[in-house]
């Protein structure tokens, strides 16, 4: 019997098809804006650097552009720059009392002429505020008479009619983006202070580092090889949140090897004078282990793949610094419990 024919792939529906050229539409936007940034676009990240402490970034917009405005405000607040939303509306009722001079305002519009915005601008500047704008056109209102503008160059909205807002809020999105990710790089902003704007959910989780978790100080055994295995499963069983399990040091404090309930219950099966002999004589040599400024999701990884209780964290000159203990891991969520 002869093979059946290959199935030739079926043509993409025309809505397919119309889907995909609105996407073209607003990359090649993306790539107009990319080109037409300029120095301009420097400025701004200059002055949100050098702004006042205690200063903060208002971001404001109508409509639209007021939703863009909000998710640029989040994001700036989550790189450690103090920012806030003002709705234009509400800032013309009372709320413009939440500016200081010190602050600056980042308006977005398309057009430069919104109302709403421009009714803010004789406000901002008697306050002192200087005021940085995303608008299509140098030669709109708002662009006039801000400090700084980040021009976008006008488009067609993508889609049948070409009103509503798309392409527009697309490129505003993504120079906000450009903007906040700049001010990543010039400040120098690391993973750790990033962990410390979001310690909840997986993005904390995903952040956190061996040093935050793991087990130090009194709450961690360090035990020289030379003591005595009876001696040195009491001071086991005295630490502080019972770790089961010990760091083996030599006489330069150096890790030479770990002692776990792993160990204890393989000398309890074949060795029953262990009690007498020194711990570095019945512990575990070259353990795997950790350094403290490696990702905890890493530490969660190698436990698992080697079916780990615990893991020893040492520092650059193999000195033991702490524990982590599988407890631990799945008390923050690192790993999960068998069902």
């Amino acid at each position: 019997m002869a093979d059946a024919a290959p199935k030739k792939p079926s043509a993409p529906s025309t809505e397919v098809e119309y889907g995909r050229s609105i996407i073209r539409e607003e990359v090649e936007a993306l790539s107009r804006v990319e080109t037409m940034l300029d120095e301009r676009f420097a400025a701004a990240v200059a002055a949100i650097l050098n702004q006042a402490p205690g200063a903060r970034i208002v971001v404001s917009g109508m409509g639209k552009a007021g939703f863009v405005a909000m998710k640029v405000s989040a994001t700036l607040s989550s790189i450690g720059f103090p920012s806030f939303f003002l709705h234009p509306a509400d800032a013309v009722h009372g709320d413009l009392g939440r500016f200081t001079k010190n602050d600056i305002a980042l308006l977005l519009s398309n057009s430069g002429e919104t109302s709403e915005l421009i009714r803010l601008l004789p406000a901002l500047k008697s306050h002192g505020s200087s005021v940085i704008s995303i608008t299509a056109s140098a030669e709109s209102t708002l662009a006039q008479h801000s400090d700084i503008t980040i021009e976008t160059g006008k488009f067609r909205e993508a889609g049948p009619l070409g009103l509503a807002p798309t392409t527009s809020t697309t490129v505003m999105m993504a120079l906000g983006d450009a903007l906040a990710m700049t001010l990543v790089k010039k400040r120098g902003f690391s993973r750790e202070e990033f962990a410390a704007f979001h310690p909840g959910g997986d993005l904390g989780r995903a952040l956190m580092l061996v040093s935050e978790i793991m087990r130090s100080g009194d709450a961690h055994c360090v035990v020289d090889e030379s003591v005595i295995t009876k001696k040195a499963l009491h001071l086991i069983t005295e630490t502080k949140g019972r770790p089961g399990a010990a760091a083996i040091v030599d006489a330069k404090g150096l890790l030479v090897g770990v002692f776990t309930d792993g160990n204890l219950r393989r000398c309890l099966e074949h060795d029953t004078t262990f009690l007498e002999k020194p711990i570095g004589d019945v512990c575990s040599r070259s353990p795997t282990t950790i350094r403290p400024n490696q990702l905890a999701q890493e530490a969660a990884r190698i436990m698992q793949e080697k079916k780990l209780d615990q893991l020893f964290v040492i520092d650059e000159r193999t000195i033991p610094v702490g524990l982590l203990d599988v407890q631990d891991l799945l008390a923050c969520g690192m790993i999960r419990a068998p069902r």
